[in-house]
């Protein structure tokens, strides 16, 4: 990445918690990345064993300080990720939820077919489990600090073949709002991050994907679509203290395409 944020130390002796790599090409990492190279020591995260092939040698080249299983169902791999932490560090400056799923049924019919078993699963997995994340973080922000969860701009709009994952995105926003007034008296900031599409694992589960993508790149006033790295920077400077009085928000990097879909 060549940026001129890059160039400084916003980040330096801030220790940071990335949840959501799966590879190279999650917008997890773009963050974890950016983070990094503005001076960060990160703990990451990988789903299962499955996973972490795949996951690790990314951690060992940002050497990561901790890098530890969480699946966000499993309440005991999440104290531990937490108790880690504070083993290490006594302390957490920020961290990224960037996880979301659906049962692959739910996430391909209407909403008004959406079981009851798919919708309660694709929010407590891309909601709820950033609500107890920030629970778990919130006594090692002692020095205030801040929070990002990954949106889409489907949470505020009716984006075709979104479908379920409209409305859970849209309570997760909902949910950062409220976060953030509850914990800005600690100083604790709350965003959602909202990227424009871009060619994830999790967005191939997206039905005609790449019209959607053909969309963006064609309707958004910059005419090209963003990438990991340019959601990595952004996240990167909500994180440090440039954005000390940002908070609450949902945040477009997307080209401008929400301002004209």
């Amino acid at each position: 990445m060549d940026h001129p944020l890059l160039q400084s130390d916003a980040l330096k002796g801030k220790c940071g918690l990335i949840v959501g790599i799966a590879n190279d090409s999650s917008i997890a990492w773009g963050v974890a990345r950016a983070c990094k190279a503005l001076g960060a020591e990160l703990a990451l995260t990988y789903l299962n064993d499955k996973a972490r092939p795949h996951v690790q040698p990314l951690a060992e080249q940002l050497d990561a300080r901790l890098f530890l299983p969480l699946d966000v169902r499993d309440d005991a791999q999440m104290h531990a990720v937490f108790d880690a932490i504070r083993a290490q560090w006594g302390r957490l400056d920020f961290l990224l939820h960037s996880i979301a799923f659906a049962p692959k049924d739910d996430l391909q019919c209407h909403v008004l077919d959406t079981s009851a078993q798919g919708f309660s699963t694709a929010m407590d997995i891309s909601c709820h489990s950033f609500i107890r994340m920030a629970r778990l973080a919130e006594p090692l922000m002692k020095d205030g600090g801040a929070m990002a969860a990954m949106s889409y701009y489907g949470a505020q709009k009716v984006v075709p073949n979104y479908n379920i994952m409209g409305p859970v995105k849209a309570a997760l926003e909902a949910s950062v709002r409220y976060l953030a007034y509850e914990l800005g008296p600690k100083k604790i900031r709350v965003h959602a991050v909202s990227p424009g599409p871009l060619s994830t694992r999790a967005a191939s589960g997206i039905k005609d994907f790449d019209q959607l993508l053909s969309d963006a790149a064609t309707r958004a006033p910059a005419h090209e679509l963003v990438d990991i790295d340019d959601v990595g920077v952004a996240t990167a400077f909500l994180m440090s203290d440039f954005a000390r009085l940002i908070t609450g928000g949902t945040i477009y990097i997307d080209g401008g395409y929400n301002i004209v879909a």
